[in-house]
């Protein structure tokens, strides 16, 4: 399904939205305080700030602030350097899913995204479809051991993104969605973009999940080894190729 794209301009805030879910857009929904009572979870692996799950027009939505990351965030909270609208993260992120999105691949549905500018530095939200029933990799995993025809289901979806020119910035076990149905997504696209064709980014990306995955096991209260990696990697080759890993 393609996303009709929008773009409001509302109280010093720019939203870009998809019209074919919404005729309308306020900037309060991009508040946290206008939903006192949503669910809210933590961000995983050292991630900043909650995320909100919320209901909004009849519809399950998932609104997320953007946080800085790394050793800048102890002294930068949620102030980007301002490079241009095409640019801003949360428009950047809204347009990638976008493209997911039209190529059939599972990930969130945008719904809207907003920037507020401040001289040379902006904040920025973003608002998505949630996923029904899904739960991360590891927390998954932390409940039992995974059959081999799910480890390969993982692999497969990172395949079809892969295939379809997709990179995931921060390809990790918590990033990796999982529903009662065995079915795989993906999500969290920030900073992800399009690549011209296969090479060294789709084993970066690999690698990147593999450490995760040993990470989360260090401590043995996680099941995973080189038999799962090994089934992982059966079901990606299938999809994208053996020269991709």
């Amino acid at each position: 399904m393609r996303c009709v794209e929008r773009v409001e301009r509302l109280d010093g805030s720019v939203i870009l939205y998809d019209g074919s879910l919404t005729g309308q857009i306020d900037g309060v929904w991009f508040e946290r305080d206008s939903w006192p009572d949503a669910e809210r979870t933590p961000g995983f692996g050292g991630g900043r700030g909650a995320t909100l799950f919320i209901r909004c027009l009849g519809q399950d939505w998932v609104l997320r602030h953007y946080h800085r990351g790394g050793a800048i965030a102890q002294f930068v909270d949620d102030r980007f350097i301002w490079v241009g609208e095409k640019r801003t993260r949360a428009f950047a992120e809204w347009r990638l899913l976008a493209r997911i999105q039209a190529a059939g691949l599972p990930a969130p549905r945008p719904v809207a995204a907003r920037y507020r500018r401040q001289g040379v530095t902006y904040s920025a939200d973003l608002i998505t479809v949630r996923l029904p029933g899904v739960m991360p990799l590891s927390t998954r995993l932390a409940r039992g051991v995974l059959a081999a025809a799910t480890w390969e289901a993982v692999g497969r979806c990172i395949g079809r993104f892969h295939r379809a020119g997709f990179f995931h910035a921060d390809l990790n076990a918590h990033n990796v969605q999982i529903n009662a149905a065995e079915e795989i997504f993906l999500l969290d696209f920030d900073r992800g973009r399009t690549m011209p064709g296969p090479g060294a980014w789709q084993r970066r990306n690999l690698r990147r999940l593999h450490r995760s995955l040993r990470k989360i096991s260090a401590d043995a209260a996680v099941r995973f080894d080189d038999r799962n990696w090994q089934a992982l990697l059966d079901g990606y080759r299938g999809v994208a190729g053996t020269s991709a890993c």
